[in-house]
Formats: C-alpha cells, sequence, structure tokens
C-alpha cells in the first residue's frame, strides 16, 4: 500500500467517475489512501460519489463538472488540479454510440471522437510533463476488447479504442525510463449500470464474460506497472489471444460483429 501511494499519490484524477467503472476507480484509489479528482458531466453522480468516499475513507475529493464534449473543458479541470501534485490520470470516460453507423448523426460520431479520443489526448498532454518532471506516476487508458479489430454496430468506438490503445504503447515506450507508468487497459463486458441498461440478450452470446465492476478496476490498478498492454480477467485474455493471434482478421472480425449483433439484435 505504502508503494502504491509513493509511486502515485498523493492525488488522481479520474475522469467519467459519476457511476459505473469511473466510480469504482474513484473508490478503489480512496480505498488506497489517495485523494482523488472525479470528472463527469453528472453533477448528481459525483456529489453522491465524493459523500460516499469522503465518509468510507476520510480521502480528500474535488468535483469538476464538466462535457468532455465541450472545447473548454480542460479549464475547470485545471482549476482544480492547479497546485496539486497528481501521480496518476486515468482516463476512463467514454462514449459507446452503439448502432449502425449510417443510422447516426455526424454529431454523435464526433462526441464519441471528443469524449473518446480527444479529452484523454488533451488530458494526457497537460500532465505528462509534471510526472516526468515528478519521476513517478502513472497513466492509465481504458481501451477495450473491440480495439483489437473492426466490430460492426460499434465501428466508432471501436476505432477510438483502438487509438487509445496504439497512443498507450507508443507513451509506455517513450516514458518507461521516465518513472512513469503507462497501461493500456483492454476491458470486456462488465457489470456496469450503462452494460445493464442496455439489456445484452447474454444467452445469445455464451462466450462472452461478464464481469464485475470491482474485478475490472482491481486488475487495472495491480497492473499499472506491467505495462504497456493488460487484459481484464482471464476469460477476456483468452478471448483476446484468440482474436488476435489465431484468427485471420476478417474471420474476427465477422466473429466479434455476430456476437454484437446476437447480443443487441
Amino acid at each position: 500500500m505504502v508503494d502504491f501511494i509513493e509511486r502515485y499519490g498523493p492525488w488522481a484524477l479520474v475522469t467519467g467517475a459519476g457511476n459505473g467503472l469511473g466510480a469504482e476507480y474513484a473508490r478503489q484509489l480512496a480505498a488506497r489512501a489517495l485523494n482523488v479528482v472525479i470528472v463527469d458531466v453528472d453533477t448528481a453522480g459525483l456529489d453522491a460519489v465524493a459523500a460516499e468516499l469522503r465518509g468510507a475513507f476520510g480521502v480528500e475529493i474535488r468535483t469538476v463538472t464538466v462535457d468532455l464534449t465541450q472545447a473548454d473543458f480542460m479549464t475547470p479541470i485545471l482549476a482544480a488540479t492547479s497546485g496539486l501534485d497528481v501521480g496518476l490520470v486515468i482516463n476512463n470516460a467514454g462514449i459507446s454510440g452503439l448502432g449502425l453507423f449510417q443510422h447516426k448523426p455526424l454529431a454523435d460520431h464526433l462526441a464519441v471522437v471528443d469524449v473518446n479520443v480527444r479529452a484523454p489526448l488533451m488530458l494526457t498532454h497537460h500532465f505528462v510533463p509534471q510526472l516526468v518532471q515528478r519521476g513517478r506516476g502513472g497513466l492509465l487508458f481504458v481501451s477495450s476488447l473491440s480495439a483489437l479489430q473492426g466490430t460492426a454496430h460499434v465501428a466508432n468506438y471501436a476505432a477510438t479504442k483502438a487509438w487509445n490503445l496504439i497512443f498507450a504503447e507508443g507513451l509506455w515506450e517513450e516514458l518507461r525510463d521516465t518513472g512513469v507508468d503507462v497501461l493500456g487497459y483492454l476491458v470486456g463486458s462488465t457489470r456496469t449500470p450503462g452494460f445493464v441498461g442496455s439489456r445484452p440478450k447474454l444467452d445469445k452470446a455464451r462466450m462472452v464474460t461478464v464481469m464485475e465492476m470491482s474485478d475490472t478496476v482491481r486488475g487495472a490498478l495491480d497492473g499499472l506497472g506491467n505495462g504497456p498492454v493488460q487484459v481484464a480477467g482471464r476469460g477476456n485474455a483468452w478471448s483476446a489471444a484468440l482474436l488476435s493471434r489465431l484468427l485471420p482478421r476478417k474471420w474476427a472480425v465477422r466473429l466479434v460483429s455476430a456476437t454484437t449483433r446476437a447480443m443487441y439484435g
């Protein structure tokens, strides 16, 4: 525990922390005695998470309500983190945009790019110099198994998660001698409120492994020093190996796309 605090503390920043995986990241970081800046567009969600963590763990929590699709989203984040020794940045916020590409308005696709790509790029560009100067810290990019191949019905989302994966790999090589750990974390289906709310037909997708949020997040935090890439859970790791190493690429695309269709019709 002391090693984690010394390397990644005293402050962490988590995007998309009003609920789901982001809230769980904040929860587990607070349990490890880190103070956390939590960022989300959902004020009520942030306030609830902040109250929970302050009461349960006695750490400092700062909330930032901001829409990551907005051009000036960095302004309130910079204000909230000014003067803080931020040692860990978790780029968790994401939009999926389930549906056929041609049926979605361009504005929806651009919002996915803004949240999934533009936001982590800008946050990373701001915090990397600080992390390098302090000589320790971490960057976590929450990617997805969909990053390993194109996937019908989430074509744009999968492409943005591939960006996160490749970006993490490149930064890991650039920063690995600076004391700054970088991890691209490939997440599969996880029992988040968003996933449950999408009402997937899991009985029609028997090969899908659904993980609990606590296990998914614990794997990421425990694996921070083992970059550049890690897959959440053994079942997902097996799937990743099958898709990226054993199957011809077009078969991988068709298999994953067929699974998505089966889950969502």
